[in-house]
């Protein structure tokens, strides 16, 4: 089991969050499940190729297919599904910037670049090497592009209603003491217009805040989802201002 390496970034929204950085053990075991993946995928790619079409172009687009399995799986992974390959997403871990933001492509086609370095001499002793090294837990490949590797919370939450004027949730025993106005008012704006944002933007800023807060209010269930607790959230403070 690894020692959890945590680190305080504060987000666009003026809130600290505390974020638990990616070990090199998760990180090789996620690794290795991505390399199974794409050995498959481009097994199944030399199948096809050289059966349908065989010869030289076989071969050519056989060298393609293998660059794309190698290369373009890992970035396309990143920047579509929210910094996570299968293998990250099967040991909950996901790529972001260093400042918390999402990954983006030039950041993450740098990173996966760098995985010819971070390779050598083999078994990516380079990089697990500059993972066990650095204080952000970083391989070389995350120190030129500026990102970071984060374990996302596995408290095996479960989906409930988010709370509402018609269905509220029992805040009677949570102390929001800590909770600032500032930090109230950010989370206020954040749900009148989280309907209108991208399933994925309100997916991230709604974790974002939720880490934020949640280690400054007490007692409030793990099971909630972020924008339940966050809604409840306003539901205590509201009730006790």
């Amino acid at each position: 089991m690894e020692l959890e390496d945590r680190i305080v970034i504060k987000a666009p929204e003026g809130i600290d969050l505390q974020i638990v950085l990616a070990g090199a053990a998760s990180r090789f075991i996620a690794g290795a499940v991505d390399l199974f993946l794409q050995v498959v995928l481009i097994g199944l790619a030399a199948l096809v190729t050289l059966a349908l079409v065989g010869g030289g172009v076989g071969l050519a687009l056989f060298a393609m297919t293998t660059f794309a399995g190698l290369y373009l799986y890992d970035i396309l992974f990143e920047v579509f599904a929210a910094g996570r390959t299968p293998g990250k997403r099967w040991t909950h871990l996901r790529v972001v910037r260093a400042e918390g933001q999402p990954i983006d492509l030039p950041a993450s086609a740098i990173r996966n670049l760098l995985r010819l370095i971070d390779i050598l001499p083999g078994a990516y002793l380079v990089g697990i090497l500059c993972i066990v090294l650095t204080k952000r837990n970083q391989r070389l490949g995350d120190l030129a592009a500026g990102t970071i590797v984060i374990r996302e919370p596995t408290g095996g939450r479960r989906s409930v209603p988010r709370a509402t004027d018609e269905q509220p949730l029992r805040t009677a025993g949570w102390d929001v003491s800590a909770v600032s106005a500032e930090e109230l008012a950010t989370v206020r704006r954040f749900l009148e217009r989280r309907d209108d944002l991208s399933a994925s933007a309100r997916r991230e800023l709604g974790f974002r805040l939720e880490q934020g807060l949640r280690r400054k209010v007490a007692g409030a269930p793990d099971a909630l989802s972020p924008e339940a607790f966050l809604a409840a959230l306003v539901q205590a403070k509201s009730s006790r201002s």
